[in-house]
């Protein structure tokens, strides 16, 4: 021990907050993180990387959204057709250059949630990966996965990607409808 630790009996430590923090973790972040499966968390990358491509400034439900699309077979299946999956596509490809300008300059907020996370996520999109981690917790699943988590985005009707599903003419209720039918019990979101 030093004389300083010897004079005031503390010890060198940390806040394990402080430490987070300063290396750019958010540990609410972390842990909602960490109850994603393996195929989720790779849904999660994909959404960061589209976020910042697109020169977003948090990762939305539509980044989410597009990415579950274009990775999760079941996600797919969760929809009418291949069409209306292509359609969807289409309108979310679309968002980097056209009605998605919009949202390069405002939060995605439903309004339920009065303040911006500083972690990269839009507040709809934090709460959905809360809610899609409660959804596994409730079947009885450490982790959530991707149908949780579109479960988690269809049923929040303020966000970006109920938007889009609806600009591209999918019917969101029949689709929630769609998704309880398939896990054998509704989302208490």
């Amino acid at each position: 021990m030093t004389r300083s630790e010897e004079a005031d009996g503390v010890r060198d430590v940390q806040s394990r907050t402080s430490h987070h923090q300063a290396a750019g973790h958010d540990p609410a972040r972390l842990d909602i993180e960490a109850r994603l499966s393996a195929e989720l968390a790779t849904v999660v990358i994909g959404a960061r990387r589209r976020a910042l491509r697109d020169g977003d400034r948090q990762i939305d439900t539509a980044h989410l959204l597009h990415t579950l699309l274009e990775s999760d077979p079941e996600v797919r299946e969760a929809f009418e057709s291949g069409p209306q999956v292509a359609r969807l596509l289409g309108y979310l490809v679309q968002r980097s250059i056209g009605y998605g300008l919009r949202w390069q300059s405002s939060v995605e907020d439903s309004g339920a949630i009065p303040v911006v996370t500083e972690d990269g996520w839009s507040p709809v999109a934090a709460g959905a990966l809360e809610v899609a981690g409660e959804r596994a917790l409730r079947r009885g699943d450490e982790r959530a996965g991707a149908v949780d988590l579109l479960a988690a985005i269809v049923a929040e009707p303020e966000s970006r990607a109920v938007e889009v599903l609806g600009r591209a003419g999918v019917d969101v209720q029949a689709l929630l409808a769609r998704i309880d039918a398939a896990s054998g019990r509704g989302i208490e979101a």
